[in-house]
């Protein structure tokens, strides 16, 4: 080839070359314009992305206060260090903030479980923990991270693989373990016990340091009066606890964080939504890549609602302490082996106000008794009550016509065919209803009963068979509120048991309180009606629902709770009148099962009524989980009201399983809550029936 063609062949060449650069910044100017100009402000706005996220911050829980005002739970502020994780900080990240904090401060470590521990051992051993994986198992594209991961804790060996940690890498895991536990944004609580000034003060000096970690002020439940009444008053969750498991679809749609503290049993698990208050919610700018720009309070968080209790506090505490003491000294001074609780209520009859819920329980440790708080057990427990029912079953007489007021009976041994002979516990001659109340007879009742079957005692007799005297004793019973839910506004409450009906002879035992079962709040409710002419007031725990208020006072009423009439019993008033004057003969007149305890000054001048009860009954040992039948035990109860002409209090007084009938300890037991009650009321120190 020519020099000429040579050098038109490359000439030629580099003409191409030149068109296709050219046609190549074409395309690049091009794609660049359309870029510019159709898609440059879509993605101008997506560099200048940013988004909001709305954090809710807990606020301090409602307290809850006595009738007059007088602190039950509240909350005691406590000094507290937290940590605040941002959205896209790494776990490792985290750990170094926690390996700086564990220089400053002190943390137990008691709470760290085995799988913290293998977490902790995985983040600060990345080598080690990438071994317990094999190769095959690393390529294995089906194997999720998460799966790999739970290999990887699974092959932790506890013994050699966690005994690397040292003491001091315990605490950096415990403190990681509280500042990792939570949601972005959201503060976590890593020491609010016990927190030393000196650790307050160093932490602070040092925040620059520990990016995320805070000195804040947080709350705990306080309870001014101890134990008293604590058991009717429930728990909060702790923020580690969170929200119960088994409520998450409940808590979460309804703007709660799973690390929020909750009322977990009784008022403060029933009052949940008024006590939690208003969470306060800020509004988080960030950008792109996670970080914040800024933030704002969308609106400004409100302590919970204070609630106020009908409960007289001074009065539970003497009637905890009265309780306690003659249930011991029972046990001591033949009770028996069985005989292991013992409960009081005290409500105002007109209003259903509780003033006292109070239930003891002895268990013994170590050689020696203790008696702790059981007041739950005046709701959930529930007895044969014997003789404090009979004026229910007297009204029942009244009503279905087998009696009238002064009918007479005579009070004999009852020989009915197979059945044992059925008396009262002396041979009264003829009584009319006012004195079988006030001596307490059984054959009255007995015979009340035999005629509600449609027929007269004669000796030898048999009983008519048949469900209707019980259908008919249960559906007046239940309007006096035995049987049945009391409404008091408490969890779990009880109905009792209804006895098999198979038998005739068991109607008698109905009739004398022998037979059914009834929980001791039951058995308030029952002569708080009687009481009150009639009328079933619904029993309340809590009078009054208050704002919250920064001032030391209670905030203004936001709800008060009133009065609730679930029934009138279908009684006639004259006969209610009737029943009341037998209930004040039983403490008031010569031979009143009651009078020889209260016939005395200062109980003469609280004009009581009511009545003594006995049952017989088999202890139900809880660890055997059945009835001791070798046995007899006795439930001893007692009911009243006063003053007799105008009631302000109604109570009962349930000790079940002692050895023996004629212990007095119901009766001592009442002695003192009477004294308690009016001495309270009388000599100013600050309560009242009202």
């Amino acid at each position: 080839m020519t020099e000429n063609k040579k050098k038109n062949v490359k000439l030629a060449r580099v003409n191409i070359l030149f068109v296709i650069v050219f046609l190549l910044f074409s395309v690049l100017i091009f794609r660049m314009g359309v870029v510019q100009i159709v898609y440059g402000e879509d993605y101008q706005k997506e560099i200048a992305r940013t988004d909001n996220i709305t954090v809710n911050h807990p606020v301090p829980r409602g307290e809850i206060y006595d009738r007059f005002g007088r602190p039950i739970v509240s909350n005691l502020s406590v000094n507290t260090i937290s940590y605040t994780r941002d959205i896209n900080i790494s776990n490792q990240e985290v750990l170094k903030v926690a390996q700086e904090l564990a220089k400053l401060i002190e943390k137990d470590t008691d709470k760290l479980t085995e799988r913290d521990l293998k977490d902790y051992w995985i983040l600060t051993r990345p080598e080690k923990a990438e071994q317990k994986l094999t190769a095959k198992e690393k390529s294995n594209k089906d194997l999720t991270n998460k799966e790999l991961y739970q290999l990887q804790l699974k092959r932790i060996d506890p013994k050699t693989d966690l005994a690397e940690i040292s003491q001091e890498e315990l605490e950096v895991a415990a403190i990681y373990r509280e500042m990792a536990g939570g949601y972005a944004l959201t503060p976590q609580i890593v020491k609010n016990e016990d927190v030393p000034l000196e650790e307050l003060a160093v932490v602070s000096e040092n925040l620059d340091l520990l990016p995320g970690v805070d000195v804040v002020t947080d709350w705990k439940r306080e309870y001014p009066n101890g134990d008293i009444f604590r058991s009717v008053l429930g728990n909060v969750t702790t923020s580690k606890e969170g929200l119960p498991g088994d409520s998450l679809d409940y808590y979460l749609p309804r703007g709660y964080s799973r690390n929020d503290r909750v009322g977990k049993s009784q008022i403060e698990l029933l009052y949940e939504g008024v006590l939690k208050g208003q969470k306060e919610k800020i509004q988080y700018e960030t950008d792109n890549t996670g970080n914040i720009i800024s933030s704002k309070v969308m609106s400004e968080g409100k302590p919970g609602k204070d609630l106020v209790l009908t409960i007289d506090i001074e009065l539970q505490k003497r009637v905890e302490e009265i309780l306690a003491n003659e249930l011991m000294s029972a046990k001591i001074n033949g009770g028996g082996p069985f005989l292991d609780c013992a409960f009081v209520v005290m409500l105002n009859p007109k209003t259903g106000e509780v003033l006292s819920l109070a239930g003891k329980k002895l268990e013994q440790k170590d050689g020696k008794w203790t008696v702790n708080d059981y007041a739950l057990g005046t709701i959930t427990s529930s007895y044969a009550m014997g003789s404090a029912v009979k004026g229910a079953t007297v009204l029942t007489g009244f009503k279905t016509g087998v009696i009238r007021p002064g009918t007479p009976i005579l009070d004999e041994p009852l020989n009915i065919q197979s059945t044992p002979v059925k008396k009262s516990y002396t041979n009264m001659d003829v009584i009319d209803d006012l004195t079988a109340l006030k001596r307490s007879s059984n054959v009255y009742m007995f015979k009340t009963a035999i005629k509600m079957m449609g027929t007269e005692y004669y000796p030898n007799m048999k009983l008519p068979g048949g469900t209707k005297v019980f259908k008919t004793f249960r559906y007046y019973f239940n309007q006096f509120g035995l049987g049945v839910r009391t409404g008091i506004d408490l969890p779990n409450e009880a109905t009792g048991l209804p006895g098999e009906t198979s038998i005739p002879g068991k109607a008698l035992d109905f009739a004398i309180g022998q037979f059914d079962t009834y929980t001791p709040i039951q058995l308030a409710q029952y002569i708080a009606t009687i009481a009150n002419n009639g009328n079933r007031i619904k029993p309340t725990i809590v009078k009054e629902i208050h704002e919250s208020t920064t001032e030391k006072e209670l905030g203004p009423v936001y709800s008060s709770i009133e009065p609730v009439v679930l029934n009138r019993i279908d009684m006639e008033p004259s006969h209610i009148k009737r029943v009341q004057e037998g209930l004040r003969k039983v403490y008031q007149e010569a031979g009143g099962t009651a009078t020889s305890s209260f016939a005395e000054e200062p109980f003469r001048s609280y004009n009581i009524a009511g009545k003594t009860g006995t049952a017989e009954a088999f202890y139900y040992d809880p660890i055997k989980k059945k009835l001791i039948t070798d046995r007899p035990t006795y439930n001893l109860t007692l009911v009243g009201y006063a003053p007799f002409n105008d009631p302000e209090i109604a109570f009962s007084i349930v000790v079940p399983n002692t050895l023996t009938d004629s212990h007095p300890v119901n009766k001592k037991i009442g002695q003192g809550i009477l004294k308690a009650y009016f001495n309270l009321m009388r000599h100013g120190d600050g309560s009242s029936a009202s």
